[in-house]
């Protein structure tokens, strides 16, 4: 058995997380997203795994190797322009000789695979579904099926008087190489747009499979979030690398934690990072690799990724510093808001809730920033400085702030 992994995605939706690379190496819980799902390949013995890349490539390729480090024997397959999903696949047909699994390497899931191939063997199906209940089906695609289980109706990001069913369609396919003949080479073509419609008005044996387990498409930000939410409660079946070295706290083994900081669990403390006198770091905290947080520095519901410096007394409370950011004595970052990579808050600035500041910006100290900073390199606190107004034209100084 083989399997593909979507990998492909820009991720333009996670922004600023996404900047400076691909969505499946966006890290849950200190290790890339993708990770968790070669782990499930592994786990259901599909190790022969193709991998459909476009945007930044090589940071997938130099972090997986050849796969053999993570269970597997990985080939790469290269889009010199969005292929869209069934294109991607499409893409690497000379590997595609058998029964095989799609699936994206940017959600989150614990599904039994070995469970849809044998419902897609039983039904003699040339392509199955996996289908999964969500209380919230708004923003995904509603499948609904006969009584049989063949697909019988679509319906795309429907509207709530539209909701007709509460199964999704996961992103996770069984398919038979015949299918192949069906998407056109070098054409940007998709599997819930194009193909399984094609199939449906053809009448050809597609089917769905409605599973349980632990299913999230992280689109977001919120649904990043949730999805280390959902580690930390223990709602995902998926390995932590780090042990729990008591109930509800994971902390690497070369972490240190002074005697006088105060934990609330649950939270995972990656490798070499470092909790000063005072911190108090509360529940769903996740702090990653080489991070420190300084004295009395408070951090609830936050998250941070490696290299992370959270300055004496200063708050992360519900958002996320992406790779070495750096934040002020006296700063605050509150929820919702992300700070790109080597971003610097300086001390007593405040980043206020669901704000987003692009990798490698300066907030000068005793800033208060409200709106997304995205092209400007800096935010003051004054317009005016000894020389008047500076900065870049269109960049620095846009025609709003003129």
């Amino acid at each position: 058995m083989k399997a593909v992994i979507m990998a492909g995605g820009e991720g333009a939706r996670l922004r600023p997380l996404t900047c400076d690379r691909p969505k499946p190496m966006v890290p849950l819980m200190d290790r890339p997203m993708m990770e968790y799902i070669v782990e499930l390949l592994a786990r259901h013995n599909l190790r022969d795994v193709a991998v459909t890349l476009q945007y930044q490539p090589q940071k997938i390729k130099e972090h997986f190797g050849s796969g053999e480090g993570f269970g597997v024997r990985m080939t790469y397959y290269l889009e010199d322009e969005p292929l869209g999903t069934a294109g991607s696949v499409k893409n690497a047909a000379s590997f595609l000789d058998d029964t095989f699994v799609v699936i994206s390497g940017d959600c989150l899931t614990d599904i039994d695979l070995e469970e849809a191939l044998q419902y897609h063997r039983q039904k003699k199906a040339l392509a199955t579904i996996v289908l999964t209940p969500q209380e919230n089906p708004l923003d995904y695609g509603i499948v609904i099926l006969e009584k049989g289980g063949r697909v019988s109706r679509f319906l795309e990001n429907p509207r709530w008087g539209e909701v007709f069913s509460d199964t999704v369609n996961t992103g996770i396919y069984i398919l038979e190489p015949a299918v192949l003949d069906y998407i056109p080479s070098r054409v940007q073509f998709d599997f819930s747009k194009d193909l399984f419609p094609l199939l449906l008005e053809m009448r050809l044996p597609l089917y769905g499979c409605v599973l349980p387990g632990f299913w999230c498409d992280i689109g977001s930000d919120f649904q990043y979030m949730q999805a280390q939410r959902s580690i930390l409660e223990g709602n995902v079946k998926v390995k932590i690398l780090v042990p729990e070295v008591k109930k509800g706290h994971w902390m690497a083994p070369d972490a240190h934690v002074d005697p006088d900081a105060h934990l609330l669990p649950p939270l995972f403390i990656g490798a070499g990072s470092r909790i000063c006198s005072g911190a108090q770091v509360g529940d769903f905290s996740v702090i990653g690799r080489g991070s420190i947080i300084g004295k009395r520095a408070h951090l609830k519901r936050g998250i941070t990724w490696d290299g992370v410096v959270l300055g004496e007394a200063s708050s992360l409370k519900g958002g996320i510093l992406c790779r070495k950011v750096s934040l002020g004595p006296g700063a605050a970052v509150y929820e919702g808001a992300v700070v790109g990579d080597r971003g610097v808050i300086e001390e007593q600035s405040v980043v206020k809730p669901n704000v987003k500041i692009w990798p490698h910006k300066l907030v000068e100290s005793g800033t208060t920033v409200s709106e997304n900073l995205v092209w400007s390199g800096c935010s003051s606190k004054s317009l005016f400085g000894f020389d008047g107004v500076k900065g870049e034209l269109n960049r620095d100084l846009s025609a709003e702030m003129i």
